[in-house]
């Protein structure tokens, strides 16, 4: 868990983000994120205190999973970094997690933290494969971007619902 743990939740609550309908510009997000890093499948998700919930996504049908087995929970660790796992099977934090073991079969990760003004990761901008890949620089920059227009856009809908 980050240090900041109860101040993050009560940030991402109040957000009003977690068990929302669909919109576009999130979906439009996850599509963008898809696309720069050619992945088949990519998300937009938010760590609440035991699940991770999927505002967003693409080529995949769940909408939340159990947080202790997200990788984005690893990934909201380091909030100035974009976790990118090349090879889940080589990485010894999930050689074992059902996602990677189980029917899923992820192979591939990479998470751009989604870090509010006041320096707080409540969830990330995902893209996930079931074969090994990398990113290269330029997409890694683009992922840290998306996530950046993410938080944008929450605290754009906070002040305007306030």
């Amino acid at each position: 868990l980050p240090p900041n743990e109860s101040d993050r939740l009560a940030r991402l609550r109040g957000l009003g983000i977690l068990d929302t309908l669909p919109q576009q510009a999130y979906d439009d997000i996850s599509a963008l994120a898809m696309a720069i890093c050619k992945t088949p499948m990519a998300y937009i998700g938010f760590i609440d205190a035991d699940r991770e919930w999927l505002k967003s996504r693409k080529g995949l049908d769940v909408v939340e999973a159990p947080r202790d087995i997200t990788l984005c929970a690893h990934a909201i660790l380091q909030p100035d970094q974009v976790m990118v796992v090349e090879d889940t099977l080589l990485d010894p934090r999930f050689v074992d997690n059902p996602l990677v073991t189980g029917d899923m079969g992820l192979r591939f990760y990479a998470g751009a933290p989604i870090v509010t003004a006041d320096g707080l990761a409540v969830g990330t901008v995902c893209v996930i494969d079931r074969t090994r890949r990398q990113l290269d620089p330029l997409q890694i920059d683009a992922l840290k971007r998306l996530s950046a227009l993410v938080s944008t856009l929450l605290e754009h809908e906070r002040v305007r619902r306030d």
